[in-house]
């Protein structure tokens, strides 16, 4: 007897959140690089409804079906961290995408029931590079390329926001519509290609399913009621937007800017470094006007004496989007 059509949603959902039961966890783990970590193995994606297919990277592991051992494991590094900074080491680069693919790396690496068969590797062709397929592994579910991505939009003040092609990356240079057409059109596809194929066959692979994970936040103007994009996953993570000439937080809240490689987990701020708003509002009085968007958060009290994320918020220029050249 086939699936009902219950079960194959249940089974799609399962594929696209299969921890969604360990959703609150990064916000109880206390070392930044591993409640970064728990976010990007935990955090939902993106859209429900891409131009094409999506599967989380540990769906067929042993911890999509054994969830407390994934939580022990994610516990055991908050409390010795060493070998997650050991592998961050390998970095060269500041980039925020290439610290995610970095996190799944190690994940996929230590993931019971997934081997881990290739990574950025490399296709070329005549001695040029054509490109690089993100992930390439293998589990008991079959063998799969995967591309994974991190991105944070922000959606238009004016109109209803239901067209990706109108939601914008905080420096003006990403679309989402344009990275879902590039993911659909170039980058899943490239695993089918014949120089493709001459790469996986050294390593032993003569098939492979294409799929996509797309991790971040999408970011609604403070005023306004601009809806999600077609596609988008109702559970998708959210902030704001607003202009700095609209800017008007309450001088008793706490706010703080994050850097950039800060933007993945909802930040954890220890009492000693966190900024009294004083020292906020001195930092945004010295804020170019035209300075990039800025994370902010506000932060609220917790019992243990450290201060968590409520909330999340992109500063942008007055001008922006459309910021001088």
């Amino acid at each position: 007897m086939g699936e009902t059509t219950g079960q194959r949603q249940t089974g799609y959902a399962r594929r696209m959140m299969p921890f969604a039961d360990l959703g609150d966890l990064p916000r109880q783990l206390r070392r930044p690089v591993v409640r970064d970590l728990a976010w990007v193995l935990l955090s939902p994606p993106l859209l429900s409804a891409p131009p094409c297919p999506q599967r989380h990277p540990l769906a067929g592991s042993a911890w999509a079906h054994d969830t407390p051992r994934l939580e022990r494991w994610l516990r055991a590094l908050d409390a010795d961290d060493r070998p997650l900074h050991a592998w961050l080491e390998k970095l060269t680069s500041q980039r925020l995408g290439l610290y995610y693919e970095s996190l799944w790396q190690f994940a996929l690496h230590h993931a019971p029931g997934v081997e881990l068969l290739a990574s950025n590797l490399a296709i070329r062709s005549g001695g040029k590079t054509l490109g690089e397929l993100d992930i390439v592994l293998r589990d008991p579910q079959g063998t799969h390329h995967l591309e994974l991505a991190i991105k944070l939009y922000l959606g238009p003040a004016d109109g209803p926001g239901l067209d990706p092609q109108q939601w914008l990356g905080p420096g003006c240079h990403d679309r989402l519509g344009t990275k879902l057409a590039h993911l659909a059109d170039h980058q899943l596809p490239m695993s089918a290609d014949s120089r493709s194929q001459e790469a996986l066959s050294t390593l032993g692979i003569e098939q492979v399913q294409a799929h996509l994970w797309l991790g971040g936040y999408l970011f609604y103007p403070w005023a306004g009621k601009t809806e999600p994009p077609d596609g988008a996953n109702s559970q998708h993570l959210r902030g704001r937007w607003i202009r700095r000439s609209s800017w008007a937080g309450q001088r008793d809240e706490r706010w703080q800017p994050l850097p950039r490689h800060a933007w993945l987990a909802p930040a954890r701020v220890e009492d000693a470094d966190g900024w009294p708003p004083g020292t906020f509002q001195s930092w945004l009085a010295k804020l170019d006007a035209l300075a990039p968007a800025q994370l902010l958060v506000r932060l609220e009290p917790q019992a243990d004496g450290s201060w968590q994320e409520a909330e999340r918020v992109f500063l942008v220029a007055d001008c922006w989007p459309h910021l001088p050249k």
